[in-house]
């Protein structure tokens, strides 16, 4: 096999790849922010730890199982195909079982060390994204955009829940900013790639809807941010200094997706960093006006 004819360096590299680590650091800085919000800003050290840990190999273990099943579309597509297993850099069977294997010990980890809401929440995770969005939805229709947004959705959850120890309408609202955010986040993604996505069969929104409904679809998305934003403040989560930096945000995004609305260009880049940029400052912001709470 081609993973003995390399060096232990190399085949821990590829592995470290298969693993998606920009988008467990993603993960991570989410659920801290969830779990600093739910401690109400008191950290336990030990705490953070093991929820990190548990949480991102939960993340680690799914991107691995994602890549295993999405393979041979990773093949077609000229953004994809020099991932380690299309390459052949990796034997499927030893990925998958190194997939399953982060899974098992990030519930191992949660359950034991955190709480069993936060590994129960984590396993949820792991199958929205392996099962729901990879294995049953993304060959088969657009909407699997948004069932897959409720893995990304939950990683502050998790954090939340292991800082209070429960689940509640705190909980639920970082889960619904975070869920409305991703799909508008991806689309324009998507539609940058779209004939990627058109070579390997697979019906993304601006595949199957084309590239006006797909800028639509994303102002909706992207509108509903703003009432959304605002309910932390609401419920006494955050204080004025939120509000306001919220709202403004929210105004600016907004516009953003108007401009490319109307803009003749097929997809805007700009906006796609925006959107990172605009998660980045609401989720620090709301930990921010908690301290001054």
């Amino acid at each position: 096999m081609v993973e003995k004819t390399m060096s232990y360096t190399s085949v821990l590299r590829e592995y470290l790849v298969l693993t998606k680590p920009g988008i467990v650091t993603l993960v991570l800085i989410t659920t801290l922010g969830g779990l600093y919000i739910g401690s109400k800003g008191d950290l336990d050290p030990i705490l953070v730890f093991w929820t990190l840990l548990g949480t991102g190999l939960a993340a680690a273990g799914s991107a691995v199982v994602n890549m295993v099943l999405d393979r041979d579309i990773d093949s077609l597509m000229e953004r994809t195909s020099e991932r380690p297993l299309p390459r052949g850099a990796v034997n499927p069977k030893n990925a998958l079982l190194f997939g399953l294997c982060l899974i098992v010990l990030s519930f191992v980890i949660l359950s034991w060390f955190v709480n069993l809401i936060s590994a129960l929440l984590a396993m949820l995770a792991s199958f929205s994204y392996v099962v729901l969005y990879t294995l049953l939805l993304k060959r088969r229709t657009p909407v699997a955009t948004e069932i897959g947004g409720i893995s990304g959705a939950l990683p502050p959850v998790i954090g939340y829940v292991a800082g209070a120890g429960e689940l509640d309408l705190k909980a639920l609202v970082l889960f619904l900013i975070m869920f409305m955010w991703q799909p508008p986040h991806f689309w324009v993604l998507a539609l940058k790639y779209r004939n990627d996505y058109a070579r390997a069969g697979i019906p993304t929104l601006p595949v199957v809807r084309g590239v006006l409904t797909t800028k639509v679809k994303t102002l909706l998305y992207t509108v509903s941010l703003l009432p959304l934003s605002v309910i932390p403040y609401a419920i006494g989560m955050t204080g004025k200094l939120y509000l306001i930096t919220a709202i403004v945000l929210s105004l600016i995004y907004t516009g953003y997706t108007l401009a490319f609305i109307f803009s003749k260009r097929d997809y805007s880049m700009k906006l796609f960093f925006f959107s990172i940029i605009y998660l980045a400052v609401l989720f620090s912001m709301m930990v921010l006006d908690l301290v001054k709470a």
